[in-house]
């Protein structure tokens, strides 16, 4: 497992290695990955101050109470870890400093109802991971935080993704990447998935896009100071029932994402391989990686199937699958004036 940015002879093009990796439990994989990244969430996590992250036992007190079922994991991904306080407190992910990222989703809901979506951040803080674990049961995810979610699938066909929600506004919570985390090894549908997200706060505003394999979908807003809201809205982009940041929708073009992505699913001839490869092109691909808001991949979940595919312009899909997961690493070249 590698993850590395290499120059390019046009000083633009830049690659990087999306590594797939399968391990049922918590084990060397893990804690190589861990390795790789922890000086740099380190420095994250400490951005604030030490004293503006919450102490160990409050931290681990929070989790025991709102996602009990994920405590075993904890426990044996801290002493991958090495038992440090420090890292202890963040792999608890609660209340966590604040972080902006892009991301446009939605569901295609047709015969075979998938969900689409592009992550778009910095190349050089995501982790170019891919996980297939069995920690509680089988889920394929894109890794963040180290054991967080930013998109996935689990063997029941529940998928869900995130996007960040357009306010300012942080509280008490989780970081919602360990809240899709949780919502995948819990959970088998949407509507379990609402129930958990009810009693379960995040610390920023987030939009969340759920489907699962009998097709049924929701985008769920959820907020720090605000109770969850589900909507049967099959897009969401970087705001939620109104513009609350004007500044970032504009930076964003969160509107006129949206709108694009609305327009096409009413659109009668539109077929699920077009609306796809939207999703590849302007202006949903998203190139201002210097602003940390490019997309860094497509990704496509089928919940009937338990499958999922990872896709790049100008090049095949990486296809993954419950039934057969491959490891090795994926080289992207993404153009974005990036050098080692």
């Amino acid at each position: 497992m590698s993850t590395s940015v290499s120059p390019a002879t046009n000083n633009t093009l830049a690659s990087f290695r999306l590594a797939s990796i399968q391990e049922d439990e918590p084990g060397p994989k893990w804690q190589a990955l861990f390795n790789a990244h922890w000086p740099q969430y380190k420095t994250w996590f400490l951005s604030e101050g030490e004293l503006a992250r919450p102490g160990y036992m409050t931290s681990v007190r929070h989790l025991r109470t709102h996602m009990p079922e994920l405590v075993g994991t904890y426990e044996k991904l801290v002493e991958l870890a090495g038992g440090g306080d420090l890292a202890a407190r963040f792999l608890s992910f609660y209340r966590p400093p604040p972080y902006l990222l892009g991301c446009s989703q939605a569901v295609w809901a047709g015969e075979k109802p998938l969900l689409i979506r592009n992550y778009d951040y910095s190349p050089i803080l995501f982790e170019w991971a891919l996980l297939k674990t069995c920690w509680r049961r089988p889920v394929i995810a894109i890794s963040d935080c180290l054991w967080g979610v930013l998109d996935g699938i689990n063997d029941a066909g529940l998928a869900v993704s995130l996007a960040f929600g357009g306010r300012k506004r942080t509280g008490d919570g989780f970081g919602v990447p360990l809240v899709l985390r949780y919502l995948l090894e819990v959970c088998d549908d949407v509507r379990q998935a609402c129930l958990a997200l009810r009693r379960i706060g995040v610390h920023m505003t987030y939009n969340l896009t759920l489907l699962d394999r009998s097709g049924v979908f929701v985008t769920a807003y959820m907020a720090p100071d605000r109770k969850p809201r589900f909507v049967r809205s099959p897009v969401s982009t970087n705001h939620q029932d109104r513009i609350e940041w004007p500044a970032y929708a504009r930076m964003s073009a969160s509107v006129e994402r949206r709108a694009f992505l609305e327009e096409r699913l009413a659109d009668q001839s539109e077929t699920a391989g077009r609306f796809v490869n939207r999703f590849l092109r302007s202006p949903i691909y998203r190139t201002r990686y210097e602003r940390a808001f490019g997309t860094l991949y497509t990704a496509i979940y089928h919940p009937a199937e338990g499958r999922a595919e990872y896709r790049w312009p100008g090049r095949p899909a990486l296809s993954q699958s419950f039934d057969s997961f491959k490891e090795g690493e994926e080289t992207v070249h993404l153009d974005c004036g990036i050098s080692a």
